[in-house]
């Protein structure tokens, strides 16, 4: 349980570390990027684990992969500015 824990938890870091190092200029600050990175991936784990129960480390990495990837995928600002156009009278 706590080894795939820490693995989860690297596994965190790592795809917040590819998305600062990618899309830098779309996410906030970098502290904010690894943090959530890494609470996403504990809370994937942890739902997986207890979705499937022990025995299925593998499976929880991947739900701890999938949960954090759609937690660090909600700090993304749009890529240009946004245009207002106003509604044809």
């Amino acid at each position: 349980m706590i080894l795939e824990a820490l693995g989860s938890a690297v596994l965190g870091l790592v795809l917040a570390w590819a998305a600062v190092h990618r899309l830098s200029h779309r996410l906030p600050a970098p502290t904010l990027v690894f943090a959530t990175g890494l609470a996403g991936a504990l809370f994937g784990d942890f739902v997986t684990h207890s979705a499937l129960g022990p025995g299925s480390a593998l499976l929880s990495l991947l739900g701890a992969a999938i949960i954090s990837a759609a937690s660090l995928s909600l700090l993304l600002r749009p890529a240009g500015r946004l245009r207002r156009r106003s509604a044809p009278a």
